[in-house]
């Protein structure tokens, strides 16, 4: 069977930059969520759940088959788990934080991925990505509005501190699921990896919830708008992940996956129409300058076939690297 058509670039790209709206979208709605009492843990779980139903349809349809060595469920048990403890993390830090500070600190996980590689016996960064590397702390260093906060110490709150650790730590899990996602399950298919993934976070998330480790971790959501929220989250979810899914064949990832970076840009202009946060104009400039290094980055190794943005793609990981 002969492969599917490609998509002309310009349409391409258009349907990458919708999906990563889509997923800066569901961020905001698990902001205003959380603002109205809705439960993280439930919020992962109905996010996952409705995510878990597409893909074991589509692994249905692809007939792909669930037979694997022992070794490979470890690893599969493991990136779940870790894939789970990302979306825990990039919620909290949403929960806490601007939505769009809380996904430019969860970007930098593609350095990380590069030092844990070069760590492990890999390849080390060419000068031109350990410049760009600092390009990206550089900007994240006015993004987070480090500066003011240095010079008047009384300004970083509780709040903004655990935000931001929540975010690296998010950083640090994905990059560590990428890892194991190229060097360990690499040959699995797609749809099959991101498939037992949710499984994995599904049922983490259950058992979190039903423990009581997470006090009102499983609360409904208090209001109507709450509620609007919550499905919101799983429909720009859920919709985002099945389209690039089933479109993925079509859009030349290889040469337009950069496009999916746009993100933190776009929960950056919704969380200031949306949730009227702004941000001053460093902060808007060090953010400019992330995204900027991330994409630039990303051009210049041999992307993968998926995007490499962590944090919409945060759950499945179903492509090289992916949290979608």
């Amino acid at each position: 069977m002969s492969a599917p058509a490609l998509f002309p670039r310009h349409i391409a790209v258009l349907i990458l930059a919708l999906l990563a709206c889509a997923f800066a979208g569901n961020h905001i709605a698990a902001r205003i969520a959380f603002d109205h009492d809705t439960g993280l843990l439930l919020a992962i779980l109905c996010r996952s759940g409705v995510t878990l139903l597409v893909l074991i349809g589509l692994v249905l349809w692809q007939g792909e088959t669930l037979r694997f060595s022992a070794q490979t469920w470890r690893w599969q048990i493991v990136l779940g788990l870790l894939i789970a403890t990302q979306s825990f993390c990039i919620y909290s830090a949403v929960a806490r934080i601007p939505v769009a500070l809380a996904l430019l600190v969860v970007n930098v996980a593609p350095i990380l991925l590069a030092l844990l590689t070069w760590a492990l016996g890999g390849a080390a960064p060419t000068r031109r990505a350990a410049l760009l590397m600092g390009l990206i702390l550089f900007g994240l260093v006015f993004a987070l509005d480090v500066p003011h906060r240095l010079s008047n110490p009384g300004s970083s709150e509780p709040q903004w501190l655990e935000g931001v650790a929540f975010g690296f730590t998010a950083a640090v899990v994905f990059a560590v699921a990428l890892w194991i996602t190229d060097n360990k399950l690499a040959r699995l298919r797609g749809t099959v990896r991101s498939m037992l993934t949710m499984v994995v976070v599904f049922v983490a998330a259950s058992v979190a919830g039903i423990s009581g480790v997470l006090p009102g971790g499983v609360d409904l959501p208090a209001t109507s708008t709450g509620w609007t929220a919550l499905a919101s989250l799983v429909v720009l979810y859920g919709l985002g992940f099945s389209l690039l899914f089933i479109c993925m064949t079509r859009l030349d990832m290889a040469r337009n996956a950069p496009v999916m970076n746009i993100e933190p840009v776009a929960s950056l202009l919704f969380g200031w129409l949306i949730l009227d946060q702004l941000l001053s104009s460093s902060q808007v400039i060090g953010g400019l300058i992330v995204v900027s290094g991330i994409v630039l980055l990303a051009l210049k190794r041999n992307p993968p076939s998926t995007p490499t943005s962590p944090s919409q793609k945060a759950e499945p990981n179903a492509c090289k690297p992916s949290d979608a």
